[in-house]
């Protein structure tokens, strides 16, 4: 079956307590990532996240520390393959359209695994990538 499947990168800012991973996460960028995402009609929207992996939105989640971006190059292969297997357990990567709204270093290792996808702020800066998800957002 195909799916179109949106993939949100985790971002650093969260409450202090545990909750549904869709309002755990509070930054801006998160915030207007997942406002886009509902737009595009998604069959389903997951959160990358660095401590978790693969997360749906209404998972319940502890807040954490763990960020892609202090992570050595190995480790984040490891993580990659992990977000991977969950993918490939919950649709097929094949017959499936992903859309990337995640910072490069949650992508790069899973691109080469799946031919459909799009990475529609691909190439801007977190400043651009505001700007450009107000206008898609209004």
């Amino acid at each position: 079956m195909n799916k179109k499947i949106v993939l949100i990168s985790c971002v650093s800012k969260k409450l202090a307590h545990r909750a549904k991973a869709k309002e755990l996460y509070i930054s801006t960028l998160f915030k207007l990532n997942l406002k886009y995402a509902t737009q595009l009609t998604a069959d389903e929207i997951f959160i990358l996240s660095a401590q978790y992996g693969l997360l749906t939105l209404d998972q319940e989640i502890d807040p954490y520390e763990k960020t892609l971006n202090t992570m050595k190059s190995a480790e984040i292969k490891t993580w990659s393959d992990q977000v991977l297997e969950q993918i490939k357990a919950i649709c097929s990567i094949d017959n499936s359209e992903f859309i990337f709204l995640t910072g490069e270093k949650y992508r790069k290792h899973l691109l080469p695994h799946i031919g459909n996808h799009q990475i529609p702020l691909e190439g801007l800066r977190i400043g651009e990538q505001l700007q450009k998800l107000k206008k898609l957002t209004s």
